[in-house]
């Protein structure tokens, strides 16, 4: 049976003489490995639309064993991600992330737009690689299911405060007044805090719409990839990658 949809092409493995295996995040069923006749020679029509971080409507067939993807056609390529090393770093975590952590046969429309957004992002703007990382994990996060509990602290009820604390371990805001020094926490700042809120709940299209200082945006950044991590309960090779470039940057 022959399934149309669209995806964005997250690895690549060389197969033999002239084949490859790719991994893609489609809309309609969630992660899928399919292999590509042919697509390692420049002349297949399948070439650019199956080259990692190309978007593109896909013709794939499950087979007796494994997918094969028989068609394609680029929608949008995000090839030039690959030119800035520190901005490659991260989209290859955000595929480690995805790939880990979306399953076959889930409908994953909301996650391929966030990856496609954020990609565009890193690929069309100045916005700087740790903003996009860290609206990528905490959106992530939400649409995967675990929605960060952030809006009221969980002992007193408290809304705002100058400082407030995020225990990532156990998904729950606390104020100074009900922090205990033994909790795995972050702490935020007003600002990190309202940024936290507003990644969280705005509309997809505009997860990017707001400022934050540098100081808000460390903790805000610490904080997420404490929390993503938690909940994925795993190492990525690809973020200690990230970080050994951002470290020379």
């Amino acid at each position: 049976m022959k399934t149309e949809t669209e995806g964005l092409i997250l690895t690549d493995t060389a197969v033999g003489e002239s084949d490859r295996l790719v991994t893609v995040l489609t809309r309609d069923s969630g992660i899928i490995r399919g292999f590509v006749r042919g697509a390692k020679n420049l002349k297949n029509l399948n070439f650019a639309s199956t080259q990692p971080f190309s978007y593109s409507q896909l013709s794939i067939y499950k087979g007796k064993t494994s997918y094969v993807i028989d068609e394609s056609r680029l929608i949008r390529s995000f090839y030039n991600v690959q030119f800035d090393l520190q901005r490659l770093a991260l989209a290859q975590y955000m595929c480690e992330l995805a790939v880990r952590n979306i399953p076959e046969n889930v409908y994953s429309s909301e996650i391929l737009d966030l990856m496609l957004n954020c990609l565009h992002v890193l690929t069309a703007t100045d916005k700087p690689a740790g903003l996009v990382k860290t609206v990528f994990e905490i959106r992530f996060a939400v649409l995967s299911g675990s929605m960060p509990d952030i809006l009221y602290c969980s002992g007193c009820g408290k809304y705002d405060s100058e400082t407030m604390f995020f225990e990532y371990e156990k998904n729950r805001l606390l104020c100074s007044d009900c922090v205990r020094e033994e909790q795995t926490v972050c702490m935020l700042s007003r600002g990190a805090v309202t940024a936290f809120r507003y990644i969280a709940l705005a509309e997809p299209k505009k997860i990017f719409s707001f400022t934050l200082s540098d100081t808000s945006l460390r903790q805000l950044s610490d904080c997420a990839e404490k929390y993503i991590l938690s909940l994925s309960d795993t190492r990525f090779r690809t973020l200690d990658y990230y970080k050994q470039i951002q470290a020379f940057t």
